[in-house]
């Protein structure tokens, strides 16, 4: 008679076993608890912002937790391929919390906030995907698309750009996915398609967003319904020679940015049409085009911020209006 099979005891835990359970719940935890600091700092972005950003922290925390709890339920000790598995899964989950530390964006401040609201003049009109500045009657002929700079709060740029609107311009802000512009690209196509009855547009940005803006203007600048009709530039430069495009240019900079330096800014006029126009605002540096507080890495203010922003719309809305010359 054959004896009954006996059970099959797991090996014990070895130190490695034990070391690399223990940063799998380690790394969970964090995941957890990362995302979670990330949305408080965010703010009311989080809900202003675009929903791509919110449902990345959320999925986040959510994956975190279902590891979290399946780590608990299994044994330190774990066959070859899991334990690979771990080894890996904590290195991406190193990255993905660098990342989301790093993802964190600068939110809108005063007077920016205030200009969000609508009155007699302007209609503010805001969205999932974009905020909308358009004249009280109605969109204009010219319309102004706008990207914002890197991790910035699009309404951070609603005071700066109103005055535009006031003058009788629809100014498009797009909200951009995770705040980066160049995942933002087919918003110009979006709004011209949804504001049909501008016959031709202004393309222009902040910083990283002012380079996104002059790759749509080569794109569109001969499309034959809806050309791009300039571009404007705030502490920007094209990444790309697009000297021969012949499109009216804009580029507003700041003598105190540490950003988009002086020197950087001489350097585009290379890529930039030979009649483009160059306005430094003396005193005035990076985050001075908009509205989102400091920023890391900047340069000192000689000017004041109200200061700066009236040149920088001023020169904004004078541009806008030789262009219906």
């Amino acid at each position: 008679m054959e004896n009954p099979k006996q059970p099959v005891t797991a090996a014990p835990a070895s130190g490695a076993d034990k070391a690399f359970g223990w940063l799998t719940r380690l790394m969970a935890l964090a995941g957890v608890i990362v995302p979670a600091v990330a949305a408080a700092l965010t703010g009311d972005m989080l809900v202003h912002g675009h929903p791509l950003y919110a449902v990345f922290l959320g999925s986040t925390i959510l994956i975190s937790l279902l590891v979290l709890v399946f780590s608990w339920r299994r044994p330190l000790a774990a066959p070859k391929g899991l334990k690979a598995l771990r080894v890996i899964g904590s290195a991406f989950m190193v990255l993905l919390l660098a990342g989301l530390c790093w993802l964190i964006p600068a939110a809108a401040v005063q007077p920016a906030l205030a200009a969000m609201d609508s009155d007699a003049t302007v209609t503010v009109t805001e969205t999932a995907t974009d905020i909308v500045l358009a004249p009280a009657g109605g969109d204009g002929q010219l319309g102004v698309f706008f990207q914002p700079g890197a991790l910035v709060d699009a309404r951070a740029y609603a005071e700066v750009l109103r005055p535009l609107a006031e003058s009788g311009h629809t100014v498009v802000i797009p909200k951009q996915p995770l705040n980066i512009a160049f995942l933002a690209m087919t918003a110009f196509e979006s709004a011209q398609m949804k504001h049909e009855s501008i016959d031709k547009w202004v393309v222009g940005g902040h910083s990283l967003g002012g380079v996104a803006a002059a790759s749509d203007a080569q794109t569109f600048a001969y499309d034959a319904d809806r050309p791009v009709a300039a571009l404007l530039l705030f502490a920007s430069y094209p990444s790309a020679d697009m000297s021969s495009t012949m499109l009216p240019v804009l580029s507003i900079s700041g003598s105190e940015d540490l950003l988009a330096t002086e020197a950087e800014i001489k350097e585009s006029k290379a890529l930039l049409p030979a009649d483009a126009k160059f306005l430094e605002i003396a005193g005035g540096t990076h985050a001075f085009f908009g509205d989102y507080g400091t920023q890391a890495g900047d340069g000192t203010a000689t000017i004041s911020h109200d200061e700066a922003r009236q040149q920088i719309s001023r020169a904004a809305v004078d541009f806008a209006a030789s262009l219906r010359q």
